[in-house]
């Protein structure tokens, strides 16, 4: 009894030890082992949220279903014929290598390999007809999925960024905002037995996801198409070598309206380079540097050159540094002042020079802005001192970043206040020698533009979620004031002046009014590398409209244009190359947004009018209406009294210039005889331009300041058309308004 007692006591004792340690001292520890292996988790993934543009009904990017493939090689696994039959049948369904994926069938401990993600419609059809046909029930599952995509392909792609295979964000606002748009993951939790069956529907629970919320962009997808469609054309024409930007901002609120740069990209398929001329960059290289290159090239296409990168403003910073001198009261409009062509500095062996060969001798403020001369704002700079300069380089934002909803933001480089000597304050104040964003020179205008107010730059207007409740709007308060109204307004109209009639001139937009300031900077940075190389340029174009009340702000400039042979290239100045494209984008975009034309007098003497119907008419009867609206008209084919006119050129609806012809045909075309080829109008004044649009049987319609010559022709030299087509040429000023400069020291 002893001996029993002994062992009963040992044997209870050991047993009670042994529960005490599994169940209250590694208790915990255990219930969490037993409820990972006896249940089965699976993730849900929420609805990324759609993004719109500021219409609130054009989608930018969204989600839609798809589905990944997920194998459980465990019910599988000692099943030869199965494992074979899976292999083969849907090895060529999702594209995959039958023999790796019979590998992967024969994991035994695993429930859970994914095989195939981002499934479409069609191919989830295929697997499941496959599964139906083979009476397969187990070892294969669809899972829901979502898929990203951008229904406007490459509009708006520096903007939007792109998702990875995961669903985050990568670039862009889909980066940027990757939190707000991600919503939260649900979750699936399912009980198995000890023989690793499902066990009872009950036992089943579900989290449902919360999807993402949606954004209503500032960007109206109409602008940012017309953005990109000139941006494109401005840099096929001037044979740009290194990228353009535009955007477009409210001057009150900040609100981004359009913003395109080149290299763009699609965000459908983001990891393939669309620039040919990286492209041929990159085949010329070895192979073994080659992949190299085509990641530099991929992360160049997703850059936003308007964000990310800096750039020499050039002279368009001159409507700053002139909102200087008139805020402080250093210079008066009025002001006069006398460039002899260059200003020399002690320790300089040249003078930094004028743009004008002999100066411009002695003008007042508006006409030395006006003029573009840069000794003018050397004198500016002067008079307001590198301390009262840096002050108010600050208070236009040039010296922090705006803050705008984008990522990869660049900071400015700039001469510290200590490093603003007499040389480094002179070339800082016609716009040269340090870099800024193009969105802090566009935030700055806009300060011009708006009364002196600095806003807050954003492409986001509001976040909304699921049941349509705004979550959180753009914070659109003004930042703080940088200049007085009185200022703002004098600079306003001196560069309302400026784009009429001044080096602004490829940038008037006839009724109106439109306020500009070109730029010409020189990339000395690039140059000092390797001197015996021409000098690059960066042209540019800043501006906005209406002058009496403005709305919408402007800034367009090419890197790099004038192609290889920049040096004998007539496409490097601002005004010739950026003006022209800020006009065409203002004269499209200012009717969409609402902004009504204001003709003048001599404005609507010149307005193109519409050519009339008259194909199915009488010859009789379109004589009289075209001689009611003062146009002139020529035949081709019988002219015989009651003939019907079968078509005509320019075609009804289109542009036909006042005192303009209408060429009838009665006998249909014919392509021999009726075909005429365009002549290159490049740089021709407007009376040779008319002279040789006559002799070719062509008419011209004229858009810019008619005093100047040809920047752009709407149908290139060598084209086909037909005799009577109207060619709309853009006239603008090919002078280069910035000087010379000294190197950028950070």
């Amino acid at each position: 009894m002893g001996l029993t007692a002994v062992l009963v006591i040992l044997g209870f004792g050991a047993a009670a030890a042994s529960l005490f340690h599994w169940q209250i001292v590694r208790g915990e520890e255990m219930r969490t082992a037993a409820m990972d292996q006896s249940l089965r988790s699976t993730a849900l993934p929420a609805m990324r949220g759609t993004i719109y543009d500021a219409t609130g009904t054009k989608v930018l990017a969204q989600s839609a279903s798809v589905w990944t493939v997920v194998l459980e090689p465990a019910f599988i696994a000692k099943d030869e014929d199965t494992r074979r039959l899976i292999s083969s049948g849907l090895a060529p369904i999702l594209e995959l290598d039958e023999e790796e994926l019979y590998q992967k069938t024969g994991k035994q401990d695993s429930y859970y390999e994914v095989i195939k993600r981002k499934v479409e419609t069609e191919t989830r059809d295929a697997v499941n007809q496959f599964l139906v046909d083979n009476h397969i029930d187990s070892g294969i599952r669809l899972i829901d999925d979502y898929k990203r995509y951008y229904p406007y392909g490459r509009v708006a792609s520096n903007i939007l960024g792109f998702t990875g295979m995961d669903g985050n964000g990568l670039e862009g606002l889909e980066l940027y905002y990757d939190d707000e748009l991600s919503g939260t993951p649900g979750r699936m939790v399912s009980a198995r037995n000890g023989w690793n069956l499902d066990m009872p529907f009950e036992k089943e629970q579900m989290v449902p996801a919360e999807n993402g919320n949606d954004l209503v962009l500032t960007i109206d997808e109409t602008v940012q198409s017309i953005l990109k469609k000139y941006l494109a054309e401005g840099i096929e024409k001037y044979q740009v070598k290194n990228g353009a930007v535009a955007i477009m901002m409210d001057v009150k609120t900040g609100g981004v309206i359009g913003l395109s740069t080149s290299p763009d990209y699609d965000p459908n398929d983001p990891f393939t380079v669309l620039d040919e001329r990286m492209l041929l960059e990159i085949e010329a290289l070895p192979d073994d540097e080659q992949d190299e290159a085509y990641s530099a090239a991929l992360n160049r296409q997703w850059r936003n050159k308007a964000v990310a990168d800096t750039y020499i403003p050039g002279s368009v910073f001159k409507m700053c540094v002139g909102s200087m001198g008139l805020e402080e009261g250093v210079i008066e409009e009025a002001s006069q002042w006398t460039c002899t062509g260059g200003m020399h500095f002690e320790g300089m062996k040249d003078d930094i020079s004028c743009w004008k060969s002999g100066g411009h001798g002695t003008t007042t403020f508006r006409e030395g802005l006006c003029n573009s001369c840069n000794p003018w704002f050397m004198h500016v700079g002067d008079l307001l001192g590198a301390q009262t300069f840096a002050k108010y380089r600050e208070a236009f934002g040039f010296t922090e970043k705006t803050g705008i909803d984008l990522p990869g933001e660049s900071y400015s480089i700039y001469h510290s206040v200590d490093a603003l000597g007499p040389v480094e304050l002179a070339c800082e104040a016609f716009g040269q020698n340090f870099t800024i964003t193009p969105v802090q020179m566009i935030t700055a205008c806009c300060a011009v533009a708006n009364g002196g107010y600095l806003v807050r730059p954003h492409v986001v207007d509001r976040i909304v979620d699921q049941e349509g409740n705004i979550v959180k709007t753009a914070d659109t308060t003004y930042r703080r004031q940088v200049i007085s109204e009185k200022t703002a307004s004098t600079i306003t109209d001196i560069l309302r002046q400026n784009a009429e009639s001044g080096t602004a001139d490829g940038g008037y937009v006839a009724g109106y009014r439109v306020c500009g300031k070109t730029g010409t900077s020189e990339k000395v940075d690039k140059h000092n590398e390797d001197p015996t190389k021409h000098m690059e340029y960066i042209a540019s174009y800043c501006g906005f409209a209406p002058a009496e009340d403005p709305q919408y702000a402007l800034l367009v400039f090419f890197d790099e244009p004038g192609g290889d042979d920049v040096e004998n290239s007539a496409f490097t100045g601002g005004n010739k190359v950026a003006g022209p494209i800020f006009s065409k984008i203002m004269e499209e975009v200012l009717p969409y947004l609402g902004v009504d034309a204001q003709y003048t007098e001599e404005e609507y003497e010149q307005l193109d009018l519409v050519s009339p119907s008259v194909t199915g008419k009488t010859l009789e009867e379109a004589y009289d209406l075209l001689e009611s609206m003062g146009l002139s008209y020529s035949i081709i084919g019988s002219e015989e009294e009651g003939t019907t006119i079968t078509a005509q050129i320019p075609e009804s609806g289109a542009n036909v210039p006042k005192g303009g012809k209408v060429v009838l045909y009665t006998e249909g075309y014919s392509e021999d005889s009726t075909l005429v080829e365009v002549p290159d109008f490049a740089d021709y004044d407007l009376a040779n331009a008319s002279y040789l649009a006559n002799i070719n049987g062509l008419q011209i319609s004229v858009k810019g300041a008619s005093d100047s010559t040809v920047s752009l022709q709407s149908i290139d030299p060598g084209t086909k058309v037909k005799l009577g087509t109207v060619i709309t040429l853009t006239f603008a000023d090919g002078t280069i308004t910035d000087g010379h400069s000294v190197e950028l020291n950070e």
